[in-house]
């Protein structure tokens, strides 16, 4: 499975942004999807996971509410819409296939691209 992330960026607090996540490989549609994030100096984070037959959506606690991941299922790509940002969402967020809320449950992933919310 190969995971390719984009759609990174800097934004004031309060703002938006998307995340796009293309998978590829024949058993890409065979794991869950899901964005993990790390701030400096912090471990990497479960943010948010989504199934790909079902449509299935996951939050960590922190952004529930506040961003929606989805997938389409014809172009192999889940998304991160992630609404009123704040500072503390600022980090690198990867894209990652398999199963839980740790990283330890996720095989394949995908390159970081870099979230950065000013105040």
């Amino acid at each position: 499975v190969q995971l390719q992330a984009s759609g990174g960026g800097s934004v004031e607090a309060g703002g938006s942004l998307t995340l796009s996540c293309a998978a590829s490989g024949r058993t890409s549609s065979s794991y869950p999807l899901a964005w993990f994030r790390q701030a400096p100096g912090k471990e990497r984070e479960f943010v948010a996971a989504v199934t790909w037959t079902v449509g299935t959506a996951y939050y960590s606690d922190s952004v529930k509410g506040r961003f929606t991941i989805s997938r389409d299922n014809a172009k192999n790509t889940a998304y991160l819409q992630m609404n009123n940002l704040k500072p503390d969402d600022t980090g690198l967020y990867y894209c990652a296939a398999g199963i839980g809320r740790t990283p330890d449950g996720y095989e394949y992933w995908g390159q970081g691209t870099l979230v950065t919310v000013s105040s």
